[in-house]
């Protein structure tokens, strides 16, 4: 063997460094993994019943929701509770159509006997956290019941979590998120997964295990005390619902989470509406950890919620981590044709590709097959999940960077289509715009031939399938973030899905 120069030793030492890193997150994954299969069966049942049931505030933030505002309020208004204890605000910062058709649903309701009120601001200060703060100025109740736009709630919701409530120290209790268009897409079967690993596994373990856990933003009831006593809602991060939910937390309310309740919601269909949900949870996670880790290091909680908290919070450095690996790539491959094969198998692929495979394979399975009867359907979507998770490291990297230097940008919510099923929708101007991310994951795409060309003439054989990922996966998105936007506009042109 070759002795390696100097760059070539350090290059090498990065990358290793990164693995590493990447491998301890896996080894965090495998052990939420753990705490789910321990605390699964555990039963939680409400340690008492109201004798009369308590009110219950439901708020409705919406904001340019012009295909689902009525699918929402109708469903609201389906409600199985006492009218004379529900209040339902809907909280419109719009700017379109959208206030007229919420209006007219709202009139409907209000004449059928239903306490509701259309709120209407003008400006959007504090964005979704604004709204809902300025609505719990004229909410009437204890409980405060949230749902976003996209969200159907069955009509028994209410009831079935409102108990839990009995428990004088749970300030929140979340209900899981289900897919209305799981089937819609690849891209939505994926989304389904991704998302059900969070719900599912790490919700279950972190609750059940007494460790912190966070409010989804939508689909869970608050009591209003718990919100009070944390300092409110607050609006110094794009992800209001983390913030709030940690500052509840370390001011000693408990959360319950229940697993079984599950509240359909529709996933976004198109790739650069998935990519902004994404990269305004991984922006906000890392302005909260900014926020908040201190605080909760100095708190005089458990060391076992701190280094979950720490781990939850930071998570998505992760995305800055593969990005860095992905670049490092290509100089690292043509490094490794000077290290004998044992030493590159033992040293670096062995934990590389169970990070990569194992941790990832397990934790999704385990969360798909406490869900769904065809569960072991999911097993084919696995390389698929992998190569986009990879792939989303460009424009999350983007959100890493942004929240560690404080660079303050608005909130740009997710487009929803109103799609249900397999229905294809026709399209809509809340399309999300080409961004110079697209082209980035496309030169990334390319990048990766030249890796796997590299590899191939080495003889690194074993290593290809693991690089395919990262080719696949960048050719994926970039290409979908490229031609969704224009397909989408001539679709809306076509359809005239609303005017414009």
């Amino acid at each position: 063997m070759d002795a390696l120069s100097t760059w070539q030793f350090t290059i090498l030492a990065m990358y290793c460094g990164i693995v590493a890193v990447l491998s301890l997150y896996g080894f965090h994954r495998w052990h939420n993994l753990r705490l789910y299969l321990r605390h699964r069966h555990d039963v939680i049942e409400p340690p008492s019943h109201f004798a009369e049931l308590p009110g219950v505030t439901v708020q409705l933030p919406i904001y340019n929701e012009y295909h689902v505002v009525e699918r929402l309020i109708e469903a609201v208004g389906r409600l199985d509770y006492p009218r004379d204890r529900l209040q339902i605000q809907v909280l419109d910062d719009s700017t379109d159509e959208t206030t007229g058709r919420a209006l007219a649903a709202v009139e409907r309701l209000q004449a059928a006997g239903i306490d509701i009120d259309h709120i209407h601001r003008e400006h959007r200060h504090g964005f979704k956290a604004g709204a809902l703060e300025h609505g719990l100025q004229s909410a009437r109740h204890e409980f405060i019941f949230i749902l976003d736009a996209d969200f159907v709630p069955s009509p028994d919701v209410v009831q079935r979590a409102i108990h839990h409530f009995t428990d004088t120290g749970i300030g929140m209790v979340q209900m899981r998120w289900g897919h209305i268009n799981r089937h819609h897409s690849l891209l939505t079967r994926i989304q389904s997964i991704f998302l059900d690993g969070h719900l599912v596994i790490e919700h279950t373990a972190r609750s059940r295990s007494g460790r912190f856990f966070n409010f989804n933003g939508t689909a869970g009831i608050w009591r209003r005390r718990a919100i009070d006593e944390a300092g409110g809602w607050q609006h110094d991060t794009l992800t209001e619902d983390l913030d709030l939910s940690f500052r509840s937390q370390l001011a000693g309310w408990r959360f319950r989470y229940l697993p079984e309740v599950e509240v359909p919601a529709e996933l976004p269909v198109e790739m650069n509406a998935f990519k902004s949900q994404q990269h305004r949870w991984t922006k906000g996670a890392v302005q909260t950890a900014k926020k908040l880790l201190p605080r909760i290091w100095r708190a005089e909680v458990p060391l076992k919620v701190k280094i979950e908290a720490t781990f939850h919070l930071t998570a998505n450095s992760s995305h800055l981590l593969i990005l860095a690996m992905a670049v490092l790539m290509l100089p690292v491959v043509s490094i490794r044709e000077m290290i004998p094969w044992q030493q590159r198998l033992l040293i670096i692929d062995l934990p590389l590709f169970s990070m990569a495979t194992m941790a990832v394979s397990g934790f999704y399975l385990a969360s798909q097959r406490a869900l769904y009867d065809d569960w072991t359907t999911a097993i084919k979507y696995l390389p698929v999940l992998m190569a986009v998770g990879i792939s989303l490291c460009v424009n999350n990297a983007r959100a890493v960077f942004e929240g560690l230097v404080g660079y303050q940008t608005g909130f740009h919510r997710t487009p929803k289509y109103g799609a249900t099923g397999t229905t294809r929708v026709l399209g809509s101007k809340y399309a999300g715009a080409r961004t110079v991310i697209a082209g980035v994951e496309l030169l990334m795409a390319g990048y990766f031939v030249l890796v796997i060309a590299k590899a191939w003439s080495i003889g690194m054989y074993a290593g290809i399938p693991f690089l395919l990922l990262f080719h696949a996966g960048f050719l994926y998105t970039g290409s979908l973030s490229g031609l969704q936007p224009f397909l989408t506009r001539q679709w809306f042109r076509t359809a005239r899905a609303i005017p414009a």
